[in-house]
């Protein structure tokens, strides 16, 4: 449930409001045209599970590419 995502995701961030505001901008940056945008926001909050959101840590280089490669399209 997704409830037991955002507590997990708690476990990183100390404060819901900027959980609210990371998850959010995450999922944006994620979100891949003809998916549920609800899936996307749930592995968003399973990557806060496991990773700190706040950590300077890069983005794998595959994500970026799939980024650039849907703009050009």
């Amino acid at each position: 449930m997704r409830s037991d995502l955002v507590f997990g995701a708690l476990s990183h961030v100390s404060n819901r409001y900027q959980l609210c505001q990371l998850a959010s901008k995450a999922t944006r940056k994620l979100h891949k045209p003809n998916t549920r945008l609800q899936d996307t926001t749930n592995e968003v909050l399973e990557r806060f599970h496991t990773t700190n959101p706040g950590s300077l840590a890069p983005f794998p280089a595959s994500v970026t590419q799939q980024v650039e490669q849907r703009r050009a399209a």
